[in-house]
């Protein structure tokens, strides 16, 4: 396998990407100045080697905690729980929330291997019973698939009984959708309109 080749495999294995955009990027990146490709590489590599989850949330992070964990203008009484950090994105430019976040890590999908074990579900029980000031209420925000609901079902079950409310985003999300590509309004109206499940 040639260079080339091996990089087109490389770029394959990135979400949303093909064989064809494998490409693109690969014949894009040999026809650009190499100042400009060695620079990419080492914004790459700095991002590997600084950025981390938060110690509390799970969010990606240059410290220790993310600045939503230790803002002081944040709700503390909620959290909003989501399966990845690009969704902690897509709900913050909504404007629609003022709580906290808690990063999954995924979803539950036991055909795949992916059991309550593998997601970061102990720290957010810890999170809830060792708070400093209560968690009033908690939002399950997966998406609408058939793991998501499966993941809502299961963080309820375990939730419920620690005291919080536990509720779900409405459905202006639609089935099968990903939070990253719903548009403000839609995630502002789902926000408010969460029901207790």
């Amino acid at each position: 396998m040639s260079l080339i080749e091996e990089l087109i495999s490389e770029f394959k294995k990135l979400p949303g990407v093909g064989e064809k955009t494998a490409q693109r990027f690969v014949y894009s990146i040999l026809k650009r100045p190499g100042q400009d490709v060695l620079r990419l590489a080492g914004r790459i590599q700095e991002v590997v080697e600084t950025v981390r989850p938060c110690n509390i949330c799970g969010m990606f992070t240059e410290s220790e905690m993310c600045e939503i964990c230790t803002s002081t203008n944040r709700d503390s009484s909620l959290i909003c729980v989501v399966e990845e950090a690009h969704e902690v994105e897509a709900i913050e430019r909504s404007s629609g929330y003022s709580g906290l976040y808690h990063v999954l890590g995924g979803r539950l999908s036991p055909l795949d291997g992916v059991g309550p074990d593998e997601l970061n579900m102990v720290s957010l029980l810890e999170r809830i019973n060792n708070a400093s000031h209560a968690i009033q209420e908690v939002v399950v925000a997966t998406n609408s698939s058939v793991e998501g609901e499966a993941t809502a079902v299961y963080l309820e079950a375990v939730i419920r009984p620690l005291g919080p409310k536990v509720t779900r985003l409405a459905r202006g999300i639609p089935v099968g959708g990903d939070l990253e590509y719903v548009d403000h309004s839609t995630i502002v109206e789902a926000l408010v309109g969460r029901k207790e499940m």
